[in-house]
């Protein structure tokens, strides 16, 4: 991941411009969604809290690149579904989420606070971002890590960090001076269906040495003792990558040069 983190930085640090570069810092604060095999319908359930910051640079009034750091997290429980096939299931997981992301910005009116004649602009986004991210759950009341017990019977832990791409809308606004508010949401398409520990099919029960691992393979019978997940059949939605999403609130700076947008 730390490789992955330093090609952003980087790459952010080389972009090169005219004068009419500037540099703006942003704090900013929401929720956190995931979209997966324990939530397969629910575009915008939310699952927990996010933070986080960034560095942008400002080419002009239209286009700017940052790196931002966001932390989350997410979870999701078939226990709270609606359908009766997924509480028959009984899988739940909960994960913090570490993002850093190189992202490019377009804003539909001219936006350069301090100097322009427009107050508020909406804007697209997009970019690639690295996610580390940890499954865990409860488990005969203690607190598991679901990785290294491999619960679809993998020959090897899955990677606990993948790639992923950001893409989102949003809209900002100057109140006063350099000064701005930004409201935006964006989703991220994760090279992984592992966010949520789940992704194919029941794995046979002697395939497992650890008796953590067994229990956890399998939770179907956790409240009336009748085991129904069987060996190969479809335990995940068999869909290749999870989703998630940040969304919440910026409050950003710009520092505004005198050679800037001149």
């Amino acid at each position: 991941m730390w490789r992955i983190i330093r090609v952003l930085i980087v790459s952010l640090l080389g972009i090169t411009a005219a004068q009419a570069q500037t540099w703006e810092i942003g704090l900013n604060a929401g929720a956190n969604g995931y979209m997966g095999d324990l939530n397969q319908r629910n575009l915008a359930q939310v699952s927990g809290f996010a933070i986080g910051g960034y560095l942008k640079r400002n080419f002009n009034g239209y286009l700017s690149a940052k790196v931002q750091y966001n932390f989350g997290q997410i979870g999701a429980a078939d226990s709270t579904s609606k359908y009766q096939e997924f509480r028959e299931r009984n899988l739940s997981f909960t994960s913090r989420l570490h993002e850093l992301s190189l992202i490019g910005e377009f804003n539909f009116m001219e936006f350069q606070p301090a100097s322009s004649r427009n107050y508020y602009t909406p804007f697209i986004y997009a970019g690639i971002a690295a996610v580390n991210f940890n499954p865990q759950t409860m488990y005969q009341g203690e607190t598991y890590d679901l990785r290294p017990l491999m619960t679809e019977g993998q020959a090897q832990p899955y990677s606990k960090t993948a790639l992923a791409i950001p893409y989102g809308v949003g809209f900002k606004y100057n109140v006063s001076g350099k000064l701005n508010l930004i409201a935006d949401i964006g989703y991220r398409t994760a090279f992984t269906d592992y966010l949520d520990d789940v992704s194919g099919y029941y794995a046979p029960k002697s395939n497992f040495t650890n008796s953590v691992s067994r229990g956890l393979s399998d939770r179907t019978g956790e409240r009336n003792g009748i085991f129904t997940g069987q060996p190969g059949t479809q335990r995940g939605d068999l869909r290749k990558r999870d989703t998630y999403m940040f969304f919440g609130f910026t409050i950003s700076y710009t520092f505004v040069s005198d050679k800037c947008y001149y």
